[in-house]
């Protein structure tokens, strides 16, 4: 969850200074300036959209486990299609895959938007189109981050990187509560609409980066050698394969929560998707306070620090399960965000001073992998659990799974002992695309804490 700007401004004489010219910070290049640009259009579409096709398939009658399989539809090629897609993203310009995944996503979102606004749209036609959607992230997801790590440099990436990670976060919150209200007041259709036009207009900014800077990259051994010798520097760590495991597990609970129960609970008991996007907006504002949190506060147990942080996950399935009132949904919601970014910053630092930086891009697949690897089994499965054991029973196994496994972790001593070196920065290569939830990560809930999720 690996440089120099990429477009530094130019000298400023003293004259011009006084003058007042307006200039960008050193580090906030012109690569820097349309990624950050690019990334909040399409998270704010983004986020509308997945409670907008909830709500597609629910509007054209779909079950619960219509939703979960759609979910599932989504996950299931992003998890297939991620290693292949970092293999691609180091052989050919990152930004000719990013743009190509961007209009693949817009054509899906546009197809799917089409059809819930002019027809009937068909269980299986949804699932197609949210595949071609999560096969899109697949591909754009390891291309980004690439191209995020290269548009700053190290000694002002701390600083840009915090920037990013807030305007992602408040992109999430705008774009929870616009497309909640918006699907309530407009349908589904529209926030789908919206969606596949920010990601023309994200696409767009994309075409203009310059990757001129970026030095050619030496050929490799393949990509059965590369994946290889990621998997021995992944398995040879047991506090990184341990904690990838966990969030195996707690991302699959959460995802099927947030994804398939919550917008059911929200229908149900509190009033539609007008409180359901408040309440997951809530969460994003809980990840803005996470982030405030962490550019002062620096624990010495990084990953101690981190996992004690994965217990309130628990909270929003348990909320749903009573179910709380919308506020204090909305309380357990922000209280989970926060944490959930005090883990992300612990678990990127970790990152960065424990793995050698040429090893860094496949072992964050493999944490981007293993991480994923249980989502679309969980999302499917969700309606068939639901009607065995009743939603609320599966809402507290949800709640349930996470304090155990997150328990479990505890035993590992790295995670336990794992202390911060007093030269660790976070720079540019530790924006993982794994853990860090930005980079537009086309999550099947705003919640997905993935090691390379957050």
């Amino acid at each position: 969850m690996s440089s120099s700007p990429a477009s530094s401004p130019g000298p400023v004489s003293p004259a011009s200074s006084r003058r007042g010219s307006p200039r960008r910070p050193e580090w906030a290049g012109r690569n820097y300036t349309l990624l950050t640009g690019a990334a909040v259009i399409t998270n704010l579409g983004s986020h509308g959209a997945l409670i907008a096709t909830a709500f597609a398939v629910v509007q054209a009658g779909g079950s619960a486990g219509d939703v979960g399989l759609v979910a599932a539809a989504r996950t299931l090629p992003l998890v297939l299609f991620l290693l292949i897609g970092g293999a691609i993203a180091d052989r050919i310009p990152r930004h000719h895959v990013m743009v190509a995944a961007n209009a693949l996503n817009c054509v899906s979102q546009a197809v799917f938007a089409f059809l819930v606004l002019t027809g009937d749209p068909q269980l299986w036609q949804m699932m197609l189109l949210t595949a071609l959607c999560g096969t899109g992230t697949a591909f754009f997801n390891p291309a980004a981050e690439g191209m995020l790590m290269a548009s700053v440099s190290g000694p002002h990436a701390n600083r840009a990187f915090a920037l990013f990670r807030m305007a992602m976060n408040g992109a999430g919150v705008g774009g929870a509560a616009l497309g909640g209200a918006m699907v309530a007041l407009l349908g589904p259709g529209w926030v789908l609409a919206v969606d596949a036009a920010a990601f023309a207009a994200a696409g767009a900014l994309r075409a203009f980066l310059d990757v001129g800077h970026i030095a050619e990259r030496a050929p490799g051994g393949g990509l059965l050698t590369d994946l290889r010798e990621g998997w021995v520097e992944f398995r040879s760590r047991p506090w990184l394969w341990s904690i990838v495991l966990q969030f195996s597990v707690v991302v699959a609970v959460v995802g099927a929560a947030e994804a398939v129960y919550g917008p059911l609970v929200a229908l149900e008991r509190l009033g539609g998707a007008a409180p359901w996007g408040v309440a997951l907006a809530f969460f994003g504002l809980g990840t803005i306070g996470g982030a405030v949190l962490m550019m002062v506060w620096k624990p010495r147990r990084l990953l101690l620090a981190g996992t004690l942080c994965v217990f309130p996950l628990a909270l929003p399935s348990a909320g749903l399960a009573v179910p709380l009132p919308v506020w204090g949904l909305c309380l357990v919601m922000f209280v989970s965000g926060a944490a959930i970014e005090v883990f992300g910053v612990s678990w990127m630092t970790t990152m960065h001073q424990e793995i050698p930086e040429e090893m860094f891009s496949r072992v964050s697949a493999y944490d981007w992998f293993g991480s994923l690897s249980m989502l679309p089994l969980a999302t499917a499965v969700a309606g068939p659990v639901e009607s065995a054991i009743g939603r609320t029973s599966a809402l507290w196994g949800c709640a349930a799974l996470v304090v155990v496994v997150t328990a479990a972790v505890l035993l590992v001593p790295d995670v336990r002992h794992m202390t911060r070196k007093p030269s660790a920065t976070i720079g540019p290569d530790t924006e993982s695309g794994g853990n860090a939830g930005a980079l537009d990560l086309a999550k099947p809930s705003p919640a997905d804490p993935s090691p390379a999720a957050v």
